[in-house]
């Protein structure tokens, strides 16, 4: 069966633009881990872009994370535009839905870090009128709105306004890369669906990019989901297409019904992932051990597409 893929993270825009934030490459095809050639081949695709900012931006490339913002912002409107025959934005999953019955991809615009747009939550309501449906609070730095894994630190009270914000508009709230204390703290005030796009099990792979088996089962408290990341530094050592597994049923474990978990690839983010896994071609491989290991066809179809629609549905009805 060839399977829909969901992945909720990428960084293919960044990538596109280049080391000097200039040179914008094609996301029809091109030698990263996605393009539209091969993600075309899949049974449907719906991929969530972001756009990543950070203070070290300042440092890394000398430019302002605002200014990155807007780039990678422009570029992924205008890639989706040079290339509207085979992928469109969606603004809701019944887009999403129905751009796959028409052989059309989704692109999904998404917030990893906040620096872009200074940490402000009053600019939330415009982000999400241009299309964005998923922000984290930030990346791997401490900012005015929460600690990371790297920093430790919970939220500030900019960063319970900006949640809260983010939750009335309908936007998912991604606790990818937040500290510890910051996603018990998110927990305490959430009022809507909470999402990991990109983390895997910290039971399998002891690393603070994971997520423990508390927090797991915090965000499927929520009607919440996590999504694999395919780094391999997340995945384990010397990892394959069965850790991949490994990660994915340990979450089933916890989760039997099999309805919060989903795929984040990290693609195009990350420079080494499991062996056998290559780029957005390699889903199928990862479906077809899925269900070599005894996890059914429906489960898997739940985790490469239905949960991820799921969710969105339920942060849409948060909203109304």
């Amino acid at each position: 069966m060839n399977y829909p893929v969901f992945d909720f993270h990428c960084d293919t825009i960044l990538g596109l633009l280049g080391e000097d934030m200039n040179q914008a490459g094609s996301l029809r095809s091109n030698q990263m881990h996605i393009d539209l050639e091969r993600a075309s081949k899949l049974g449907g695709y719906a991929q969530c872009f972001a756009c990543f900012t950070t203070p070290y931006m300042e440092q890394w490339r000398k430019i302002s994370p605002i200014l990155v913002f807007e780039r990678e912002l422009a570029t992924l409107q205008r890639e989706v535009e040079k290339n509207s025959d085979l992928i469109a934005i969606a603004y809701t999953p019944q887009e999403i839905e129905e751009n796959r019955k028409n052989g059309k991809m989704s692109a999904i615009l998404t917030l990893e870090g906040t620096a872009g747009f200074g940490h402000d939550p009053a600019l939330l309501q415009d982000l999400y009128a241009i299309g964005f449906r998923i922000s984290s609070l930030g990346w791997n730095e401490k900012n005015p709105l929460t600690g990371s894994h790297v920093t430790g630190g919970g939220l500030t009270d900019q960063g319970r306004e900006y949640v809260k914000e983010a939750q009335r508009l309908g936007m998912l709230m991604d606790v990818s890369h937040i500290s510890d204390e910051g996603f018990w703290d998110i927990l305490e005030i959430t009022g809507a669906p909470i999402i990991a796009t990109h983390s895997n099990s910290r039971a399998v792979w002891n690393n603070s990019r994971n997520l423990t088996d508390d927090m797991f089962r915090a965000i499927v408290s929520t009607g919440g989901l996590a999504g694999y990341n395919a780094c391999d530094e997340f995945t384990g050592e010397n990892p394959t297409i069965d850790t991949i597994c490994d990660h994915i049923i340990h979450f089933l474990e916890l989760d039997p019904s099999g309805k919060h978990i989903a795929l984040g690839g990290d693609l195009d983010g990350i420079d080494h992932m499991p062996a056998g896994f290559e780029g957005v071609q390699s889903w199928p491989k990862v479906a077809q051990r899925l269900m070599e290991r005894g996890v059914t066809e429906d489960m898997v179809m739940d985790i490469f597409w239905n949960n991820a629609i799921g969710v969105m549905e339920r942060a849409v009805c948060n909203h109304a």
